[in-house]
């Protein structure tokens, strides 16, 4: 496929139909998971799985750091190869590398101090044994998850994008229907939803890795100079995109928190459903982004603005969608939304509705942030990319969720994230106007600021 000649509009809706299958196939292990455990072992398992939930975040963003950082240099440096010849493999190299070292350095962590992780992300009592039952399985292929989300970032740039979908899409099917064989069938509880999620990784790989036996594969392993420069601007492209998947980690572990000191199990319960509606939100932002960005990149690179304008209309377009449909969700079946992830008890159904609805108005704006984050990176423009990223994920988020439920009552924790959502949007489209007006301004060879 042509991202520097083809028509913009049929280009950017088959990437985004690859990268939102993609995404939401791979949100669905998380969903699936909680769903079969909450209904094997009711809100205890789900409280379960939402503590877990900060560690599936660090694991994927660690791969989103090297993956869409190295993508988004390989496709700028793409774009403009018949100019400077600059070697886009290099980037490839260079983030095989860095995720081979990060995956490392993760695996021991969660196969190490598995106990210490989940009590600091909220396990106690009941939930504790529930987590590590579910963590047990996963810890054999913790580096997979990581090299998935690397290699389908650059799949993507590499005019494979339907590959990287069907990866994803083998892989969900397994864990779809081996979390009901080994949670109800062979009775496993918790540590049957791990070993179907474990399988998943692993097939998923496997069908990534055919790319590189096919004609249209330009993807290698190269000698590369200057690595520790390469890795140093793969990580500071990367690095906004992954911050807010880690960011989300951190989040769910001060919610947890929060809520465990002010609310108790069953609004842990509940938040744990928000959490994972929310990743799935997440994903349709991140779909958005990384349908987006491959067009995006190389385009920067041939200096074609025009063409980058109209990807950017068509994906604004598509993240208002995607927040007023996923807000009138919330809205409208709260209730029905608990009942899919848990057998609940009255108590959880009483309080479930308000919690979801005012968290839930967050979800008109999350979209549009992510994506920014992603268009930023595009540009060339990491500083905006982790301002945006760092004042929705860590500085406003965090400084609210602390201070709101402290001064204004334990209620005052839901609404922290519509308004963090709020704050960080004004910021964000006064960012894009600036960029998108000066786009024409910009030299034919992109600079990194």
């Amino acid at each position: 496929m042509d991202l520097l000649h083809q028509d913009v509009r049929h280009i950017y809706k088959k990437y985004l139909a690859a990268a939102f299958g993609s995404a939401m196939i791979g949100s669905i292990y998380g969903l699936v998971d909680m769903a079969m455990v909450g209904q094997y072992q009711g809100p205890i398992g789900t409280a379960a799985l939402a503590v877990v939930a900060p560690i599936w975040n660090i694991i994927y963003s660690l791969g989103l750091l090297t993956g869409i950082g190295g993508s988004v240099l390989y496709g700028t440096a793409k774009g403009r190869a018949s100019r400077d010849g600059e070697r886009e493999n290099e980037y490839f190299t260079a983030a095989c590398i860095g995720t081979a070292v990060l995956a490392a350095v993760c695996w021991a962590a969660v196969v190490l101090f598995d106990r210490q992780l989940l009590e600091l992300f909220g396990a106690s009592g009941e939930i504790l044994p529930i987590a590590r039952q579910y963590l047990l399985p996963i810890k054999f292929v913790v580096p997979l998850y990581m090299v998935n989300q690397m290699l389908a970032a650059f799949l993507r740039n590499d005019g494979a994008p339907g590959l990287a979908t069907a990866a994803v899409l083998a892989g969900g099917a397994v864990n779809v229907v081996g979390d009901y064989a080994f949670v109800f069938l062979l009775d496993m509880g918790a540590m049957g939803a791990g070993l179907a999620t474990a399988l998943c990784a692993v097939l998923t790989t496997l069908v990534m890795a055919v790319h590189f036996f096919t004609r249209q594969n330009t993807l290698r392993l190269v000698r590369t100079g200057q690595l520790g420069d390469k890795l140093r601007r793969i990580g500071t492209t990367g690095f906004s995109t992954f911050f807010i998947d880690v960011a989300m980690g951190f989040l769910t572990m001060l919610f947890n928190r929060q809520i465990m000191r002010y609310l108790g199990a069953d609004a842990l319960a509940v938040y744990g459903v928000i959490v994972n509606i929310s990743t799935i939100v997440q994903c349709c932002a991140y779909s958005v982004g990384q349908a987006a960005q491959p067009i995006f990149s190389i385009n920067y690179g041939a200096g074609n603005w025009q063409r980058m304008q109209q990807v950017l209309r068509y994906a604004l377009y598509t993240v208002a969608v995607f927040g007023l449909a996923w807000t009138a969700v919330m809205w409208l079946f709260p209730t029905g939304l608990v009942r899919i992830f848990m057998a609940p008890t009255p108590a959880v159904l009483q309080i479930a509705p308000s919690i979801m609805r005012c968290y839930g108005i967050s979800f008109l704006l999350l979209p549009l942030n992510v994506f920014s984050t992603y268009y930023f990176q595009s540009l060339m423009r990491p500083r905006a990319s982790f301002w945006i990223s760092v004042a929705r994920g860590a500085a406003v988020s965090g400084a609210l969720i602390c201070v709101l439920p402290a001064v204004f009552g334990p209620a005052a924790l839901w609404p922290c994230m519509p308004v963090t959502e709020l704050v960080v949007a004004v910021a964000a489209i006064g960012l894009i106007r600036i960029y998108t007006r000066a786009l024409t301004g910009e030299p034919a060879t992109a600079r990194q600021r």
